[in-house]
């Protein structure tokens, strides 16, 4: 008990202490590791920073347990690591940078304005694809998101241009150059079309889906990329998502899957368990 009372005592000590910029100054620090959390918590990332939190508790307890040997293995590697994560996460933290630059003071003070930006995107995708399955044009539509897909980029036709439904539908017009590849989008823009996917290696799927499908699982399966197909035969509208297809979508289900793979709120769980119960009833309607 004396043990805690002097702990109270000492913290009241230094809180009369304090002045009102130590306030600002912990409240700033909160605010910015609250926000790169978040930025954080869905990406490939995130194990990244749980391995280092586990080796810095670890060294601290070796350290406690005085175990010499152990202690000095474990610190050089967290010296040698820091500069291997510097060296490995270079393309997302020059992304970061890019962000900070063009955006200012809105990579910290929310995002309000992306998701607006995603939202018309979404928007725009679901219509063109709503449109291309009426008349059963085969498309193949990536959203990146954490992770870079630089290097699909160079396997296709560098657009960088706006999302509409005219050039997507445009772009997947039967006759057309790049209808028989993908389009990614990256930052709401269509980077990409034409682009080559990597076919799953899954020998479990469905004997009925085809190359699109198949290239849509892969490239879900390599990256944290979410990607729309429409069925050429059927018309159809499929999603991939971490190696797993959700087909016989609804433009209104699309639109929710989208917004809540791509966006994030805080229905987010409620429209996941909705979608699970709507892709469930569907599951049963087709037995």
């Amino acid at each position: 008990m004396e043990y805690v009372s002097s702990i109270k005592d000492s913290a009241v000590q230094l809180i009369g202490m304090m002045k009102w910029q130590d306030y600002v100054d912990i409240l700033l620090v909160a605010f910015i590791i609250y926000q790169i959390a978040i930025r954080i918590r869905s990406s490939s990332a995130s194990r990244v920073i749980k391995a280092i939190l586990f080796f810095v508790v670890l060294s601290w307890i070796t350290e406690v347990m005085q175990l010499n040997v152990i202690s000095w293995v474990i610190e050089n590697t967290l010296d040698i690591g820091l500069l291997a994560l510097i060296i490995v996460f270079q393309p997302e933290l020059r992304r970061a940078l890019e962000h900070v630059g063009s955006g200012g003071f809105r990579f910290l003070f929310g995002s309000d304005e992306m998701g607006d930006d995603t939202t018309a995107c979404i928007m725009r995708v679901v219509a063109a694809c709503s449109e291309m399955s009426r008349e059963k044009v085969g498309a193949l539509i990536v959203f990146e998101k954490d992770m870079k897909l630089d290097d699909y980029f160079k396997s296709g036709t560098v657009l960088n241009a706006e999302v509409s439904v005219e050039l997507i539908r445009n772009i997947f017009f039967p006759k057309a150059a790049l209808h028989d590849g993908a389009v990614i989008i990256s930052d709401n823009r269509i980077e990409a079309a034409g682009c080559v996917l990597p076919l799953t290696s899954n020998t479990h799927l469905s004997r009925d889906l085809g190359t699109r499908h198949r290239a849509a699982i892969g490239m879900s399966e390599s990256s944290d990329a979410v990607v729309v197909i429409v069925s050429e035969e059927t018309g159809t509208i499929s999603v991939a998502s971490g190696g797993m297809l959700k087909r016989h979508l609804a433009p209104e289900t699309l639109e929710k899957l989208l917004r809540s793979e791509l966006i994030g709120n805080e229905d987010d769980d409620k429209d996941k368990f909705n979608l699970k119960k709507r892709f469930k009833v569907k599951k049963n309607e087709s037995k």
